[in-house]
C-alpha cells in the first residue's frame, strides 16, 4: 500500500459494460457477474459460498446525490460439485435498487476495499460520472465486453489529487488528507473556529510562498486549492473531534443530525467559494481589470465580468470586448445556468475543476457557444478531441488580456 495512490483504499478494481443478460430481467434472472482469474487474484477463491457485505452506488449526471444501497455479493464457484472441470466463479447478487436502476451497456465497477467490504459502482452510459470512474480508475477502453481488470493501484495516475478525492467522496469513499504541522498556526490564528473563506484561502496561499500566478497560473490554481483543501480537512477534523468528544445527548437526535448536515453543507459551499477566491487573486497579480459577481439583467450575478459593470451597462461599449467567467468547482447540470448570466456575451466561459466531463456535455457546450477553462494538469482526464478544444487558466487569461489591449479607448467610461 502506498500512501496518497488508489491502493491505500483498494486492494483491486474490475470494470465491463453491463450486458442484458445481467440487468434485463425480462430476458434474464440470472443475477450474476462471471469472475475473472484476474480478479480472483484479488479477490481470493472461497472453498465454499463467501458472502461479501457491498455498498451499490448508482450514478447518473441528472441525479444531484448518488442513489445508495447496502446490499451483499456472494462468491462462489459453480462448478463446485463438477470436481472433473475447472473451477467457475461468479459472484451472485440480490434485487437491490441500483440493479433495478441499472441498464444494458451502463459502466460497471465491482472493487474490493481495503477497509472492508466490497464497492459496486454503475454509471449511466455516456454520462460524466461513467468517464469519471474510468479515468479515476485508469482505464481507457471504450468497450468492455468482458471484466478489465487493475490490482497494482500505485502508478502516476493513481495518485490520489484534488480531482480524485472530489470523485472518490461521491462514492462514499472518505479520503483524509490534514497537515497537523499547521494545526497549531491555525488555533492560534483562527482561534479555534473557520474564518470567512477570504481569510482562509488568503491564509492558505500565505503557506506557499514560493507559488504565483505569474510563473504558472493553472500550477497556482491548482496548488492553492490543494493546500486550502488540506488545511480545511486539519481544522475540521480538530473541531470535530472536540465536537465528538463533548458527545451529544441520547434523545438528541435533530441535534446530531442537524451538526452533520452542517458539516457536509460548510464543505460544499466553501470549495465553490475558494476556488472563486484563487482566481480573484490570480487576475489580480496578472494586471487583469475585472468585477466579481456584478449584476446584470434579471439581477443575475455573474462570478466574474470583465472589465467590469460599467462597460457592460454601457451601451457605447463593444460587446467583443466583454468577457464573463462562471466559477464552477463541479459542473453536472449546473453549467447551463452560466448561459443565463449575462445577455449582452455570446460566447460565455466556465472554469471548472472537475475531471472527465462526457462527451456529450463538452459538446452540448459546445453548440451552446459556452467554453470550457480547465487548469491544465486536469486535462489528462478528458478525450483527446476535447483536449484539443479545452482552454485552460493561461488561455483564459491571455484571451482577457488581448480584449482590454485592443479595446477602443474612446468607449470606456
Amino acid at each position: 500500500m502506498k500512501k496518497g495512490y488508489l491502493s491505500e483504499y483498494f486492494d483491486g478494481v474490475a470494470i465491463k459494460r453491463l450486458a442484458a443478460v445481467e440487468v434485463d430481467t425480462t430476458r434474464s434472472n440470472q443475477h450474476e457477474f462471471n469472475a475473472t482469474r484476474e480478479m480472483l487474484d484479488f479477490m481470493g477463491r472461497p472453498s465454499g459460498r463467501e458472502r461479501l457485505p457491498t455498498k451499490f452506488i448508482y450514478l447518473c449526471d441528472e441525479d444531484g446525490d448518488p442513489l445508495v444501497d447496502d446490499a451483499s455479493l456472494t462468491l462462489y464457484d459453480s462448478r463446485e460439485n463438477q470436481p472433473h472441470r475447472h473451477p467457475e466463479y461468479r459472484f451472485y447478487f440480490t434485487d437491490n435498487e441500483v440493479v433495478k436502476r441499472a441498464s444494458e451497456g451502463d459502466l460497471l465497477v465491482i472493487a474490493k476495499r481495503r477497509d472492508a467490504g466490497m464497492l459496486v459502482v454503475v454509471a449511466e452510459n455516456g454520462s460524466s460520472a461513467a468517464s469519471q470512474m474510468e479515468w479515476l480508475f485508469g482505464f481507457s477502453q471504450d468497450t468492455y465486453p468482458r471484466f478489465s481488470v487493475r490490482a497494482e493501484l500505485e502508478n502516476d495516475q493513481d495518485r490520489v489529487g484534488f480531482a480524485a478525492t472530489f470523485i472518490l467522496e461521491s462514492i462514499g469513499v472518505v479520503v483524509e488528507k490534514t497537515q497537523d504541522s499547521f494545526l497549531d498556526t491555525m488555533l492560534s490564528k483562527f482561534g479555534g473556529t473557520f474564518p470567512s473563506t477570504r481569510e482562509f484561502s488568503a491564509f492558505a496561499r500565505s503557506t506557499l510562498q514560493d507559488v504565483s500566478a505569474e510563473d504558472d497560473v493553472d500550477a497556482a490554481v491548482m496548488a492553492w486549492m490543494e493546500r486550502e483543501e488540506i488545511l480545511f480537512r486539519t481544522l475540521e477534523r480538530h473541531q470535530l473531534g472536540d465536537r465528538l468528544r463533548g458527545g451529544f445527548d441520547s434523545e438528541d437526535v435533530d441535534g446530531f443530525l442537524s451538526y452533520a448536515l452542517s458539516v457536509l453543507n460548510r464543505r460544499k459551499s466553501r470549495v465553490g467559494l475558494a476556488l472563486e477566491n484563487h482566481i480573484e487573486h490570480a487576475l489580480v497579480a496578472l494586471g487583469i481589470r475585472f468585477e466579481r459577481t456584478p449584476v446584470t439583467e434579471n439581477s443575475s450575478k455573474p462570478d466574474f465580468l470583465f472589465p467590469g459593470a460599467v462597460e457592460y451597462h454601457t451601451t457605447a461599449f463593444p460587446d467583443a470586448y466583454l468577457t464573463m467567467l462562471g466559477v464552477k468547482s463541479t459542473c453536472k447540470d449546473r453549467w447551463r445556468q452560466v448561459l443565463a448570466e449575462a445577455d449582452r456575451i455570446d460566447g460565455k466561459h466556465l472554469l471548472t475543476l472537475e475531471a472527465s466531463i462526457s462527451t456529450s456535455q463538452t459538446d452540448e457546450m459546445q453548440a451552446k457557444s459556452l467554453q470550457l477553462v480547465v487548469p491544465h494538469a486536469i486535462h489528462a482526464s478528458y478525450k483527446p478531441a476535447q483536449r484539443r478544444w479545452l482552454f485552460d487558466v493561461r488561455d483564459f487569461i491571455e484571451l482577457v488580456r488581448s480584449r482590454q489591449a485592443s479595446a477602443p479607448a474612446t468607449t470606456l467610461v
